[in-house]
């Protein structure tokens, strides 16, 4: 047992994550207890990185929160949903008033909501904590995204401001809001990445299929784009993934991994959530929808039975015109992928009261997560200019890149349909934005199909009130 408290923050669950995360509170000179419900991990890290900084392990949970100093700090890195209760759960008891307990896993926000008032009523502070970055990023430093109490962050801000990714001397780390609001804001964090990953993919597989060149010369194209607007971390590992051979085969890394995306869970609740609050964040959800449908093997198999041939054959005549057309396109279909994720955290800061500052999260987007981009700098300043900005697609440099890549955007999408290549995100995309900018849309004739079939009524364009035909009977139109 501990002799006395000398730990500032502790780490239970020290899986991948938890250990990195561990390590990199230690190595920026913190002392840190840890936890592990098999004490065999506790003692390896120990064993292995003991001379990176100073820790506490304990082998049972009594031991571990004795460790801690006053208000204690727990980090909980345990796999989300019942496990993390389970955690909780044994941990209130040993706590007192004013103690604080960090979930950093990837929690629904509705859950860390649930959690932070069960545990206010024990006089704890409940903080459900959004880290990306990976492994890598927990290591080296993330970007953070604490919600909970102001309170909470008294203690926990310098400890995670510190460990956090560094750009141009910020932290990219911040408080994000009360209850949930950190949980909410990387879970948006991860439907942009569902978009902006996708993007990628649909990107590559036009240059194939447009240049009929190989992954290894796609990188290049994709190491160029790398030095200009689109720089960012998933451009620059997309490079790398794409130059890579099999070590077995020798053939194209990418040629040899199973077609077949895979998702934990974040893409479909930021779809569902934006759904309840109504905000159409349809590159996010085609995103979503694109790595199920590639899981459905059996059905793909039986479709490329029955239509073998129904795209046309596609031949590029201007390498460098068809290459720059995808570079513009995905460049305003990334913009819109970020307006439409931008649009659901307001939403969710007004459903929830949380008051979240746009351009201070994507300040601490820029740097440690898996999204960081060189644009999240001109994200921050169009909603430091302008708050209440209705979206980002009308920023003057947004809009500027936007309308420059037009024409790029219909060519591409158009070519790609006529040549039976699939660009669900980058069609979506340009639909998004074909629909903001109408002045009419058929949204009048679902309303009239709406009031015919069912009563529903209707609003009309010259005068106030709500109105239905009877449709039925003399086709007259009254006040509803």
């Amino acid at each position: 047992m501990a002799e006395q408290a000398t730990a500032q923050i502790g780490v239970t669950g020290l899986a991948v994550m938890g250990r990195n995360l561990a390590r990199n509170l230690a190595r920026n000179g913190f002392t840190v207890a840890l936890h592990n419900r098999s004490p065999e991990r506790t003692r390896s890290l120990v064993a292995e990185h003991g001379d990176e900084g100073a820790f506490v392990p304990s082998e049972s949970l009594e031991d571990f929160v004795a460790s801690l100093e006053r208000p204690r700090a727990v980090i909980v890195m345990v796999k989300a949903g019942p496990p993390t209760d389970a955690v909780i759960d044994e941990l209130v008891p040993l706590l007192e008033e004013g103690d604080i307990v960090v979930d950093c896993g990837n929690a629904h926000f509705g859950d860390t909501r649930r959690r932070e008032e069960a545990l206010r009523g024990h006089g704890l502070h409940f903080v459900g904590t959004g880290v990306s970055g990976g492994e890598e990023g927990a290591l080296l430093g993330p970007s953070i995204m604490p919600g909970g109490s102001a309170e909470s962050y008294q203690k926990l801000g310098p400890i995670f401001e510190k460990i956090a990714a560094q750009v141009d001397g910020t932290p990219c780390c911040r408080h994000i809001g009360p209850d949930g609001a950190g949980h909410f804001v990387k879970m948006v964090h991860n439907g942009i990445e569902y978009a902006d990953m996708q993007l990628i993919a649909e990107a590559y597989d036009l240059l194939r299929a447009g240049l009929s060149a190989g992954p290894a010369e796609i990188a290049e194209i994709f190491r160029e784009w790398n030095t200009g607007e689109l720089e960012s971390f998933l451009i620059e590992i997309t490079a790398d993934v794409l130059a890579h051979p099999d070590g077995a085969t020798g053939r194209p890394f990418v040629d040899v991994v199973l077609d077949q995306a895979e998702q934990k869970g974040t893409g479909r609740w930021t779809v569902q959530v934006a759904l309840d609050l109504g905000i159409p964040i349809t590159g996010i959800a085609e995103a979503t929808f694109a790595r199920s449908l590639s899981g459905h093997a059996d059905q793909r198999a039986a479709a490329r039975r029955a239509f073998p041939d129904a795209g046309a054959t596609w031949q590029v005549e201007d390498r460098d015109t068809f290459v720059e057309d995808v570079r513009r396109a995905l460049f305003a279909s990334k913009i819109v992928a970020y307006a439409q994720g931008f649009d659901q955290i307001r939403a969710g800061s007004r459903e929830y009261d949380w008051n979240i500052d746009l351009g201070g999260t994507a300040t601490i987007w820029r740097g440690g997560c898996i999204i960081r981009a060189r644009f999240l700098d001109r994200i921050r300043e169009a909603y430091d200019e302008q708050p209440e900005l209705p979206t980002l697609l009308v920023a003057p440099y947004f809009a500027g890149a936007v309308s420059d890549g037009v024409p790029s955007w219909r060519r591409v999408v158009a070519d790609a349909a006529r040549a039976g290549v699939p660009t669900p995100a980058f069609s979506s995309s340009l639909a998004y934005f074909d629909a903001l900018r109408a002045e009419r849309l058929p949204a009048a004739l679902i309303q009239g199909l709406r009031d015919n079939f069912g009563a529903h009524t209707y609003h009309r364009v010259d005068r106030e009130g709500s109105f239905h035909t009877r449709w039925a009977g003399d086709r007259f139109e009254v006040e509803a």
